[in-house]
């Protein structure tokens, strides 16, 4: 898939899926500045949970960054249309097996206070490890807690 097609895709998704109220989208500029950066992966799956082919429809999409034993959990969505189908849950599967082959020790994420992917997230494993009061501002100013979370790599006996 070319760069341009993919970042077409995920602008879609997030349009599809982001709730504007939130200012929680990436515009995309800052999709394609990430994409730049050789520590970012981006993975875009079918209505059936599988990479999306060029021909098929996108139905979900992550985008993380790599660090030293870490990888971190910057945008994850699945459209409206194709929730609750396990399409999430392919997608965190993938990312873990893609960031433990590049040395993850642990995964992270960051997100609004009631955001319903707490859901999907904590049954993953994902547990809290911090949060920032009143981080997010709404367009209309009002301001929302971030939860950090974290899923640990299963240790080597």
């Amino acid at each position: 898939m070319m760069r341009g097609d993919l970042v077409d895709r995920i602008m879609a998704i997030m349009e599809a899926s982001f709730d504007p109220a939130y200012g929680e989208a990436w515009n995309r500029r800052q999709v394609e500045d990430a994409l730049l950066l050789g520590n970012c992966h981006a993975y875009v799956v079918n209505p059936s949970g599988l990479p999306a082919k060029d021909d098929e429809p996108a139905a979900g999409f992550s985008l993380s960054r790599s660090g030293f034993e870490e990888e971190e959990l910057l945008l994850f969505a699945v459209t409206p249309e194709y929730r609750g189908r396990g399409i999430g849950r392919s997608i965190l599967d993938a990312l873990y097996r893609a960031a433990e082959s590049r040395g993850a020790k642990r995964l992270l994420l960051e997100m609004r206070r009631g955001n319903p992917a707490e859901r999907l997230y904590r049954a993953f494993g994902f547990s809290t490890i911090g949060e920032r009061k009143a981080y997010y501002r709404t367009p209309h100013g009002t301001r929302i807690d971030a939860i950090t979370f974290a899923y640990q790599f299963e240790q080597d006996s």
